[in-house]
């Protein structure tokens, strides 16, 4: 579980007037309503995670990401336990630019996080089904005496090839 201490050493940039305009970002829509603080504490989390990631490796600046940050530590999420290791190693180059950066943070906390997964969102590749397996879903269709299974069965049936049957 992650929690998000809300004090904050540094005041984010000051907000733009022009709130008229439709928000671009997801955050800024949040902007105007009760969770300004929390959009703030976001942004501030994030800039700050790009400024602790120079410092690093590019290979382990590309799999680990700044989860939080309090008065004490700094917490990290990476995407495999080999990560973690690694990351380990360089805890002391993360604590001198935490505090170059002004965060007194004394420990390091990696916790491994692995990424989620992608969803294709191109065309379906999925391979037809075959004639016999077609064959077979239609047999097993008129095998049941369900009238629902039977037409999702026909429909599957149907879906990977011409059908001759209707129901």
């Amino acid at each position: 579980m992650i929690t998000f201490i809300m004090s904050n050493p540094f005041k984010p940039g000051a907000r733009s007037a022009a709130s008229a305009r439709p928000p671009r970002q997801p955050l800024e829509a949040l902007a105007g309503s009760g969770l300004a603080n929390l959009v703030d504490r976001v942004r501030w989390l994030d800039a700050l995670d790009r400024v602790l990631r120079q410092s690093l490796p590019a290979t382990l600046a590309g799999q680990c990401r700044l989860a939080n940050v309090d008065e004490n530590s700094m917490v990290f999420l990476v995407s495999a336990p080999v990560w973690k290791a690694s990351l380990r190693l360089h805890a002391d180059v993360l604590r001198d630019a935490a505090a170059a950066a002004g965060i007194p943070a004394r420990t390091l906390v990696v916790k491994v996080a692995p990424p989620e997964p992608v969803v294709p969102t191109g065309p379906d590749r999925s391979k037809p089904l075959s004639e016999a397996v077609r064959d077979s879903l239609r047999a097993t269709a008129h095998s049941v005496s369900d009238p629902g299974l039977r037409a999702q069965l026909l429909k599957l049936a149907a879906a990977s090839g011409k059908s001759t049957d209707d129901a």
